[in-house]
């Protein structure tokens, strides 16, 4: 038996969305330290190829840069053949981009008699636009790039797939309903498709974050004036065991394993990553 992971990754394509943002640059650094080929996909380009030379440089991995929107399937393809004429054919795909929006987001936890009034602080509220936003970032995101960058794997009959859900997705939080629906969503998504796809040797995955500080929900988690937790901030330690947000570094092993052939009997599955958050009934 081979004991060398991950040294099977070495050489290998990999695509992975949202690939400039905190939690994207620490995946990419751990492909690039792995020997992994790494095109990095983002809404601004310039970050993403500001961030790849980056990551290059203190790795000494090959790491692109690419402007492409995961919502238009005309630009995925773009990036697609910018990545095969560069990296070669795609093996490996991270679904990282993502994200919530205040405008997607309650001003109210419960309706209560002191909402009665205010229902524009509740569900009644939500702007439809802001939560079609949201949700499409986080699913049609996830779908559409997997359409475009897993047929290299299907055509060369091998591949894995990595989604990003959250904790969300198992148990939803309050006031942020388009998020959590979109994360259930990949949950469902990554089993029917690691079905789908079991015949052609491809895996599909996941792993469910808890609460990890991204520049996306701090103002969730932090009050914006003291620095100091906000009472939601001061609620999730309470729940995780570990009583401390998680570090993006932190997913690093994770991914690497399932992306590997270690896990090479392993799909359709969804890993916490979380701290004990979803073990703790609180009492």
């Amino acid at each position: 038996m081979d004991h060398t992971f991950p040294d099977d990754l070495k050489g290998k394509c990999c695509v992975i969305t949202g690939g400039a943002g905190v939690i994207g640059c620490a995946l990419v650094e751990a492909l690039a330290r792995a020997g992994v080929k790494t095109g990095i996909i983002d809404l601004n380009g310039e970050l993403a190829i500001c961030k790849a030379k980056e990551i290059a440089d203190s790795t000494g991995g090959k790491v692109i840069g690419i402007a492409a929107n995961v919502l238009e399937k005309a630009s995925l393809f773009e990036a697609k053949k910018t990545i095969n004429d560069a990296l070669g054919p795609v093996d490996l795909l991270i679904n990282a981009a993502g994200g919530n929006s205040p405008k997607a987001t309650t001003g109210a936890e419960f309706i209560d008699g002191a909402d009665i009034d205010h229902l524009e602080r509740t569900f009644f509220g939500l702007d439809l636009e802001g939560f079609r936003t949201v949700f499409d970032l986080n699913f049609m995101g996830t779908l559409l790039t997997t359409m475009v960058f897993a047929r290299d794997m299907v055509e060369r009959n091998g591949g894995a797939i990595l989604n990003i859900s959250s904790m969300n997705s198992f148990r939803p939080l309050t006031r942020i309903p388009a998020y959590s629906a979109a994360k259930a969503s990949i949950n469902n998504f990554t089993a029917w498709l690691a079905v789908h796809l079991a015949r052609r040797s491809v895996r599909v995955n996941a792993i469910a974050p808890g609460f990890f500080l991204t520049e996306q929900n701090r103002f969730l988690l932090y009050e914006k004036e003291s620095g100091s937790l906000s009472p939601r901030g001061r609620k999730i330690i309470n729940a995780t065991p570990m009583q401390r947000f998680g570090t993006p570094d932190e997913l690093q092993d994770a991914t690497l394993f399932l992306l590997s052939n270690r896990s090479k009997f392993i799909t359709g599955t969804v890993l916490p990553i979380d701290g004990g958050f979803s073990a703790y009934s609180g009492v």
